[in-house]
């Protein structure tokens, strides 16, 4: 491994400087993205095509010094490998054919084996591995059995998840068989991940957020401490959404590093968990709108509140925006790398 920073960081020892990668940093800002996604000719096919999806997944590297490539898929992978028929309405976002809300159906529910309906994914992470040549880590993800169960239950996206909640409320029973099976399919499938190759992974619980702190407890993160305990050969990172006020509990589910957005105080973060886990985070994605010395202003702002301890990756706070702009990408990322290394240098 030519860079391993991140998985330093990641083990909470001490790194030169405080490595950097983005959620969705392969996406609509990048115009080399947008072209190689008209070729595909829609998103699906490019998730599903592991030399465009490794194509991708590259994109960002040859741009920006990034410490990291995360693979190019989606969360909703799996329960399309579950039958539910994924597809994308132009300027909706994801949906589902067959949504959850007949109790035959989810008793049917199994979890796919991903050796073989998402073979395509697994053949996206050794292509990307390989290309990467040792070059950064290739991150690995799934989404959270919860956050999974709020499309397969909705059948896309929403505000107020309220058939999710109708169910959560009425029959508790049905939800918990989805989670149930969705925890099984994500392990499988990050275990899956790894033995392809990833060398990092991370759950993403986008929409753990929008439950009661016991709601939480009982239909996200129980879960996730599962598959956190069944899931091994990588390092580990849980991020939920919204979920700041938990941190605690994130940080003892067994997982290696936990995710903040933009809402969390980092330096209150990192009182409230101490060294025992590494932190990921959290500068605002709005940020990345505004000219560059801003961005650059913003990214040490988040770098003095972490502080120059082990165990900080940078992130933003959720997804790059397809509005980004590439020279507040390029802003971010310098700004990162230089200001953390004269961080570390100064005296303690």
């Amino acid at each position: 491994m030519k860079n391993d920073i991140l998985l330093r960081a990641l083990a909470r020892q001490p790194t030169e400087y405080t490595p950097v990668w983005l959620m969705r940093q392969a996406g609509r800002y990048l115009p080399e993205y947008n072209a190689t996604r008209a070729k595909a000719g829609s998103f699906l096919k490019l998730a599903k095509t592991p030399a465009l999806a490794t194509e991708v997944a590259l994109q960002p590297l040859a741009r920006f010094p990034l410490d990291a490539a995360i693979l190019f898929s989606d969360i909703l992978t799996v329960p399309d490998a579950m039958g539910l028929g994924l597809y994308f309405a132009e300027g909706e976002g994801p949906r589902f054919e067959r949504p959850l809300r007949d109790e035959a159906a989810i008793m049917r529910l199994a979890a796919p084996d991903p050796t073989a309906e998402l073979r395509y994914v697994l053949d996206a992470v050794r292509e990307t591995r390989s290309a990467l040549g040792g070059r950064v880590p290739l991150i690995g993800f799934s989404g959270s059995p919860y956050t999974l169960a709020c499309y397969m239950i909705e059948g896309s996206g929403s505000n107020d998840w309220r058939a999710v909640k109708e169910m959560l409320y009425a029959r508790p029973d049905l939800l918990h068989h989805i989670l149930d099976v969705n925890a099984r399919a994500v392990t499988d499938y990050l275990n899956a991940q790894i033995e392809a190759g990833a060398q990092v992974v991370m759950l993403f619980d986008t929409w753990g957020g929008s439950l009661t702190a016991a709601q939480y407890e009982e239909f996200s993160l129980s879960y996730m401490r599962r598959v956190l305990s069944e899931v091994h050969g990588a390092p580990r990172i849980v991020f939920t959404k919204g979920g700041g006020g938990w941190l605690e509990s994130i940080a003892a589910s067994g997982c290696d590093a936990a995710g903040l957005d933009w809402t969390v105080d980092a330096g209150d973060a990192r009182r409230r968990v101490g060294n025992s886990v590494a932190l990921q985070g959290n500068l605002d994605p709005a940020v990345l709108t505004a000219p560059p010395a801003r961005v650059r202003e913003q990214v040490r702002r988040v770098l003095d509140a972490f502080g120059s301890a082990p165990g900080h990756v940078f992130n933003l706070g959720h997804g790059i925006s397809p509005h980004a702009r590439v020279e507040a990408v390029e802003a971010l990322v310098d700004e990162v790398r230089t200001y953390s290394t004269q961080l570390r240098a100064r005296p303690s």
